[in-house]
């Protein structure tokens, strides 16, 4: 496995990193083992994955303790551990809004800590930028747990451009994760300049577009991809037949759809760590992407049959999506 450097300021981590927000019996595109995902974490630790990317509101702390077990037995020493932080839920599950105030955070920076087993979280992070808290009170408490040992480095999410410049002027920020796949693109206009103006990395998600790009259907009232607009309607019956086209060059290159998804990513963005949500070991074949990487004329001609701006519908319904500082 190649590494990567999370920009100037951050760790050294495998060229791809693992997603944990889809394991677990809370998970969000319906429930999964909680002892397969456990040897998933495992097998990806095993391929020299050093990156596990968690939040404290995946399954309302569940997807930590899953983590925690996982990374039980000398296996914490060998990753980063990424936790984002500030989506609050009810006991249902509903997202009631966001809170990053400071006072907040080390509170759940606490409550964290004890779930996952860990003594310091490597990078910390809030999910969305809270409106109604400047980013520079958020960065500074992150950057106190830093000052006491409990933390290692700042992370961000889902935030534009200005966001960026602001909590970097505060402390040096190791990345910035943001969603980026040959379907969702938008980050490369202004994001991503930015990003190596200032010197800071990116964690790149929903790479396979929740499953849509490898070919996964919503499983039924549970999963949550029923309510995104590119798995239904007419965008989803458009969305379909490009990722035929995308399964008919996967087996053209004989590689696997997920595979030449995240090749694409690392062809475009080199310095850029993807992160792969699997679910189970034989998922974990987009870590071949590693070691297949796409020639020139494989990114062109994919590049040909699956345009900056083919797939249609938003990634998050309409309300969703004006809450994003990113796609202001």
């Amino acid at each position: 496995m190649l590494t990567t450097k999370l920009g100037t300021h951050g760790p050294d981590v495998s060229a791809i990193g693992l997603g944990c927000l889809s394991m677990g019996k809370s998970g969000p595109f319906g429930a999964s083992d909680d002892d397969e995902a456990i040897r998933t974490i495992h097998a990806a630790i095993e391929r020299g994955v050093t990156l596990i990317d968690t939040a404290d509101f995946y399954g309302s702390g569940d997807n930590e303790l899953l983590v925690g077990r996982a990374l039980a037995g000398g296996r914490r020493s060998q990753v980063v551990v990424s936790v984002k932080f500030g989506v609050m839920r009810d006991p249902n599950g509903k997202m009631l809004g966001l809170d990053a105030r400071p006072v907040a955070l080390k509170n759940f920076a606490a409550y964290s800590l004890k779930r996952l087993g860990i003594e310091v979280i490597d990078v910390y992070r809030p999910a969305r930028l809270d409106p109604s808290v400047p980013i520079e009170e958020t960065v500074g408490a992150i950057s106190e747990l830093i000052t006491a040992g409990h933390v290692r480095y700042v992370g961000l999410s889902e935030v534009g451009a200005e966001t960026i410049r602001r909590a970097h002027a505060v402390h040096p920020i190791a990345d910035v994760q943001m969603e980026y796949s040959i379907a969702t693109r938008s980050p490369e206009e202004k994001i991503f300049p930015v990003l190596r103006e200032l010197g800071v990395g990116a964690t790149l998600f929903g790479v396979l577009s929740r499953g849509l790009l490898s070919g996964k259907q919503p499983s039924g009232p549970s999963d949550m991809r029923t309510h995104l607009p590119r798995f239904s309607g007419e965008a989803g019956r458009e969305n379909q037949a490009l990722v035929d086209k995308l399964r008919a060059f996967a087996t053209k290159l004989n590689r696997t759809p997920a595979e030449l998804c995240v090749a694409w990513v690392l062809a475009k963005q080199p310095s850029f760590v993807p992160i792969g949500g699997a679910r189970t070991p034989a998922q974990l074949d987009l870590l071949d992407a590693v070691e297949r990487p796409l020639s020139t004329d494989e990114l062109e001609e994919l590049e040909r049959l699956l345009p900056k701006g083919a797939f249609q519908g938003n990634r998050y319904p309409d309300a969703a999506m004006t809450q994003l500082d990113s796609e202001r």
